[in-house]
């Protein structure tokens, strides 16, 4: 059976390329790919696919484009049949015990079984440890489509390496790791994907060697950050501006440019568990990258206390102090609030009796509502505070001067105003003329 076809094929208009899965990740590969080839998009949210069909983007990543594509968008599995070239871009979250959740995988393969065509290839892009792709994903789909791998289809893997919000680093212009199950299927998967990868694609000889790159690649940050985190914990029972220190650090050229911050999100905060988790599995129990996810899931707690200590030096009681907070979703300019921090300080506030008032327009209302439990409350209704928490760094707040920040506040002497700049916006010779209170991470 042929595969080295696919490409011609879709060049051609002969063939269709399918995605399974439109998030934040999906949704971009399938707009990109259909500027070129026939491309079918499928999820099983059918809110999610009527909405792209009307030109709605609720990830904000492709934004007026949606409006334009020619992706097929669907909710019918029976679609992929059509396909021949597939790839499946579902999330991989962790469990409440931070164990990998491969349910979203596991499902997305058996409907990729019960609808595959001989001749395909399959390509995952979900990050997983090494492993899960040939031990998991390919058992699923035999099963389901009686299908042998290798004979009558074939798989790779590629992973993601998006970052929603980000409109510099775009699906076309960061490199792409691609790998299949041998030199056939390897051959033809980064063919495909050098129709829309402007970078470039880096092969690597195994599935395995790709499937690890992602986890490492991210678990390497956590740890960066976790190092940032740390010092600024340090800095601040020294009395020292970690800010200050970071900037005098930078000057020398090996300096990574790491900052401290609270790390959630679907990647940097979750990866380094599916690492960790495979090492168990082979006897092996991590020294350093499960203790950096221990220093960077404490940081919501840090700053709520960090907040309360303030307020008492000011003079306030906290039980009775209204504090609102300024962001929710896991990084700035983004409307993702997966795995979002900011209900760490949230959930510390409230073990205090505080109840914050929270405000991001970015975020979607009924998601902050059904995931988190948190009512947001628009910019311009929210009430005069006690302490402002600006938690994520949205051009929005960035943006405010001194004086804009200020009326955010009750009226009263400028030292019972608490400002907690948890990303460093702010100048500091600004914030010690303004005279409120303030502390920042």
């Amino acid at each position: 059976m042929r595969y080295d076809d696919i490409y011609t094929g879709l060049i051609n208009g002969n063939e269709k390329l399918a995605l399974v899965g439109l998030g934040y990740v999906g949704m971009p590969i399938a707009v990109e790919f259909a500027k070129h080839v026939k491309v079918i998009g499928f999820d099983i949210n059918e809110k999610r696919v009527n909405e792209y069909k009307n030109g709605i983007d609720s990830t904000n990543e492709v934004g007026p484009a949606i409006k334009n594509t020619t992706v097929d968008f669907t909710a019918d599995p029976n679609r992929l049949r059509e396909a021949r070239f597939i790839i499946v871009a579902v999330p991989t979250p962790v469990n409440v015990d931070n164990t990998p959740d491969l349910r979203p995988v596991e499902g997305a393969s058996r409907t990729v079984g019960q609808n595959l065509s001989k001749g395909s290839i399959v390509v995952f892009e979900s990050t997983v440890y090494p492993g899960v792709t040939e031990d998991i994903c390919i058992p699923i789909i035999e099963k389901e489509s009686g299908l042998k791998c290798g004979v009558d289809w074939k798989i790779g893997y590629s992973p993601e390496r998006i970052n929603p919000g980000d409109r510099v680093h775009t699906l076309t212009t960061i490199r792409k790791i691609v790998s299949g199950m041998d030199e056939e299927s390897a051959r033809e998967i980064k063919k495909v994907y050098d129709i829309v990868i402007k970078a470039g694609t880096f092969p690597v000889s195994t599935i395995k060697t790709a499937e690890a790159v992602k986890v490492v690649e991210n678990s390497q940050r956590d740890i960066n950050i976790a190092f940032m985190n740390e010092v600024a914990m340090i800095c601040d029972r020294m009395g020292i501006d970690t800010d200050e220190v970071i900037a005098g650090m930078n000057t020398k050229w090996n300096a990574l440019g790491f900052k401290p911050g609270l790390v959630g999100g679907h990647c940097i905060g979750v990866d380094p568990y599916y690492l960790t988790n495979a090492a168990e599995m082979l006897g092996y129990h991590s020294q350093i990258i499960l203790n950096g996810r221990k220093v960077n899931d404490s940081m919501g707690g840090f700053v709520a206390d960090a907040a309360i200590k303030q307020m008492i030096e000011a003079g306030l009681a906290p039980k009775k102090a209204t504090v609102v907070i300024l962001g929710i979703t896991f990084k700035e300019n983004c409307p993702d609030t997966r795995n979002s921090k900011v209900v760490d300080i949230v959930n510390r506030l409230k073990e205090y009796e505080i109840n914050p008032v929270v405000s991001d327009s970015w975020a979607d209302v009924e998601v902050a509502k059904n995931e988190y439990g948190v009512n947001l409350v628009d910019f311009d209704k929210l009430p005069k505070a006690d302490c402002v928490i600006v938690a994520v760094g949205h051009n929005q707040f960035r943006s405010m001067s001194m004086m804009q920040l200020k009326a955010l506040f009750k009226d009263g002497m400028d030292e019972e105003k608490v400002l907690v700049d948890v990303k460093s916006l702010y100048r500091m010779d600004e914030l010690r003329a303004s005279g409120m209170r303030f502390w920042r991470l």
